[in-house]
């Protein structure tokens, strides 16, 4: 049967998709690794690991045998951080995945985190909510910060509502203060987010709802390079009030609060279930609760 360390190198490969990369993450040499690995399959009977002149993926076996590993992997770091934290002295890696209208606040609260627990490293991934969905689920990310409606009510906290503004170049302002309709907005040549996240998903709604057909010049998978194309004169988008407060000085852009409707969603924070709570992940929901 597998030990800690054939699990923690199961968990490198997926994360490295190559052997030789994975093995020396872990300080071996690659065909020790592989031996180990194989000895893993011999193990189980089965094999785990598609190969052929390169790493093509894990088996269905290997995908389950994966998943418990991470488990089990979370389990021991999970039993490792409650003792540090009898000395207070929590450290080790947090990962957290977010959807891209969350980011400002997800920066808010990481950083309230790290004031508090300063050895710990946070990673923030900037995903789609399904992503975010699969990725809790095989315990590769600690927590998520989503929109609640997406996620499972059980294991999830609501956080605070989602507003919209109209952002655009003064050239292209209806007016230069006050609010906006959505059919205003869609009027405008518009930079949105791709069409698999959530956040486009949810205007294009509204939209529909109002039997609207915006007009879509450009599209991109972040946050930044919208807002970069607004910043640069050729788009209008939107976007919650958190991001443009954050990424747009006021003065460079006219912003309108879009009403006609009034649109709001909550956001969330979604933890796997997991018993008893990883003391950092108890860290990350008192900094979330001092961050709204």
């Amino acid at each position: 049967m597998a030990d800690i360390r054939d699990l923690q190198l199961l968990v490198a490969l997926a994360r490295h998709k190559h052997f030789t990369r994975a093995a020396d993450d872990c300080g071996i040499s690659q065909p020790a690794f592989s031996a180990r690995i194989r000895k893993m399959e011999e193990g189980f009977a089965l094999p785990l690991v598609r190969r052929g002149n390169t790493f093509l993926g894990f088996t269905r076996e290997g995908e389950v045998v994966l998943k418990w590993a991470r488990k089990l992997l979370a389990d021991v770091e999970g039993m490792r951080q409650e003792i540090d934290a009898l000395s207070s002295n929590l450290n080790g890696k947090l990962a957290v995945g977010v959807i891209p209208t969350a980011l400002p606040f997800a920066a808010r609260a990481s950083a309230q985190l790290r004031r508090l627990h300063p050895n710990l490293l946070i990673e923030i991934h900037s995903l789609s909510t399904r992503l975010i969905e699969i990725r809790l689920n095989d315990f590769s990310l600690d927590a998520g910060i989503m929109y609640y409606d997406d996620a499972d009510p059980e294991t999830t906290d609501k956080l605070y509502e989602e507003t919209y503004v109209l952002i655009m170049p003064k050239a292209m302002a209806p007016r230069s203060t006050g609010q906006a309709t959505w059919s205003e907005a869609a009027r405008l040549p518009l930079c949105l987010l791709t069409r698999d996240m959530r956040n486009r998903q949810l205007l294009d709604d509204v939209f529909k709802g109002l039997q609207e057909v915006p007009t879509i010049d450009m599209e991109a998978s972040d946050f930044t390079a919208v807002l970069a194309q607004v910043a640069s004169g050729t788009a209008a988008t939107i976007a919650p009030l958190d991001v443009a407060k954050t990424f747009l000085a006021p003065g460079t852009t006219v912003q309108l609060t879009l009403v006609d409707p009034v649109v709001s969603h909550m956001v969330g924070l979604s933890i796997k279930d997991q018993s008893p709570p990883l003391p950092m992940v108890q860290a990350l929901r008192l900094a979330v609760t001092a961050s709204l």
